[in-house]
């Protein structure tokens, strides 16, 4: 289990103060010296490695019947596979030497799991959007988690290694500048840093092709029409005056048809008081907008690649007008990190993930919060909400150019540079990463090495299905 690289205690006779700017860059440079670059860029599997192991350990908790969706999804593709890996790869990160340079990671931070998204003032920002792993850790193993996800995504686009290598340097290289002017910025500067898409889009408007521009404007407007009253457009139909969660299973499942009749009834009631104490958890001023809402309907809707399986609800309330609000209640479970980090222990997983989500984005969901409570069998869970869809919207990877790819990658390493300063060290990250791109280069040559990984992984998860180890259900 990686340790937490205290900082020396440098505050002044009568321990008065704090250390200096100066103190922590140096802090940052001593580590450097101790763990070089090369060191955290190592990856030498051990003998005994099972990944399709390690994939089946976390089965154990989720919904059975679901459970060849996610080895199906994962199977599709390299990238696919990438994807759901983050136990396999957080157990490749525990075995490297570590800086010990801690902030709080998004601990799963692939390229697309960052993306557009509304904030309470109404722009739309593009920053991390995933924080189902969330938890304190090594700033690298997010950098290098995102790092090899351009690797890997690479290879899938038909990138050659001189493309693949240009755009994981320049990834590298962001996120390493970013951090290095977060550290010489004041504290309220760093909190409030951001990008705005919108604004972004036009400070490229010479970088991208003309076609180039018109998709990312085609996702921003996108973006922007995906709200609760497009999510009632989709997922309801009418009956009776009242909108119904339509029924596309095993994808989309109302409760009523996943229970009998008498516990659906009971659920529904148990919701109703279980949705009061997530209310407990929201910021006075926004209760008093969740309060103007009535509860309707709640289906099991199925997500993501590495999430399936876990349990993942849409509610459905509707506003004295008629107005829908649809929220995401998602199963939150320990991070994949704990098992190989130090770190806090947590009551509720649900509150975890929301913690780390406020504390490293620029702006949250005015509606997150978190609940706990017994399923149908009585097993307690713990679930993190949000708004189903308020401005969301991702990039799609697998058709981008190389160039496209090469300035998405920046845009990730340096919203995920201002994430780790705003809960880390800065200083200290930014006086281990230097002024040099020795730091890009061991960066570049692990996320090969890692892709390579990953490739032989994936071939060993389609073994085990053609074996009979694994069931995997290929949707069409």
């Amino acid at each position: 289990m990686a340790e937490l690289e205290t900082f020396p205690d440098l505050r002044p006779a009568g321990g008065v103060g704090h250390p200096t700017r100066a103190a922590r860059i140096e802090h940052g440079e001593k580590v450097r010296r101790r763990i070089p670059f090369g060191a955290i860029a190592e990856h030498a599997p051990t003998s005994d490695r099972d990944p399709v192991g390690l994939l089946e350990s976390q089965a154990a908790s989720r919904v059975p019947d679901l459970v060849p969706i996610r080895y199906g999804r994962m199977a599709d593709s390299p990238f696919a596979f990438y994807r759901g890996a983050a136990l396999v790869m957080a157990d490749d990160l525990a075995q490297a030497p570590t800086t010990g340079l801690y902030t709080q990671l998004c601990g799963d931070a692939h390229l697309s799991n960052f993306g557009l998204f509304a904030t309470p003032e109404r722009e739309l920002a593009f920053d991390v959007n995933d924080f189902d792993e969330t938890y304190p850790g090594p700033f690298e193993w997010d950098v290098k988690r995102l790092i090899a996800s351009l690797a890997v995504a690479g290879r899938q686009n038909g990138f050659g290694g001189k493309q693949r290598k240009r755009i994981a340097r320049a990834c590298a290289a962001e996120y390493r500048e970013t951090m290095t002017y977060q550290a010489a910025r004041g504290e309220l500067a760093v909190c409030y840093s951001h990008i705005d898409a919108t604004a972004q889009l036009d400070e490229l408007r010479d970088v991208l092709d003309s076609s180039t521009r018109k998709r990312v404007q085609k996702t921003i407007r996108k973006s922007w029409g995906r709200d609760s009253m497009q999510a009632l457009s989709k997922l309801t139909t009418m009956q009776n005056g009242q909108p119904r969660i339509v029924s596309a299973p095993p994808l989309i499942a109302p409760i009523e048809e996943i229970l009998s009749d008498t516990e659906a009834e009971r659920i529904n009631r148990e919701l109703i008081q279980r949705l009061r104490e997530y209310r407990d958890t929201l910021e006075p001023a926004r209760r008093v907008l969740f309060d103007r809402f009535e509860y309707v309907q709640t289906a099991r809707k199925v997500v993501g690649v590495g999430s399936v399986g876990t349990r993942a609800w849409i509610i459905l309330l509707v506003g004295p007008g008629g107005d829908p609000l649809f929220l995401q209640a998602k199963e939150a479970g320990p991070s994949v990190l704990a098992g190989y980090l130090e770190g806090p222990s947590y009551t509720n997983q649900g509150e975890r993930v929301v913690a780390g989500q406020r504390v490293t984005q620029a702006a949250s969901d005015i509606l997150l919060g978190w609940q706990q409570g017994p399923d149908v069998n009585g097993t307690v869970r713990d679930y993190y909400v949000r708004q189903l869809r308020d401005g969301k919207g991702s990039a799609v990877i697998e058709t981008m150019s190389a160039d496209l790819m090469a300035l998405y990658g920046r845009l990730c390493a340096r919203v995920l540079a201002f994430a780790h300063a705003r809960a880390g060290d800065r200083f200290a990250i930014a006086g281990y990463l230097g002024s040099d791109d020795d730091f890009d280069r061991a960066l570049t040559e692990f996320a090969e090495s890692y892709a390579d990984q990953n490739a032989r992984d994936h071939a060993a998860l389609l073994e085990a299905i053609d074996d009979g180890r694994i069931t995997a259900q290929r949707e069409s």
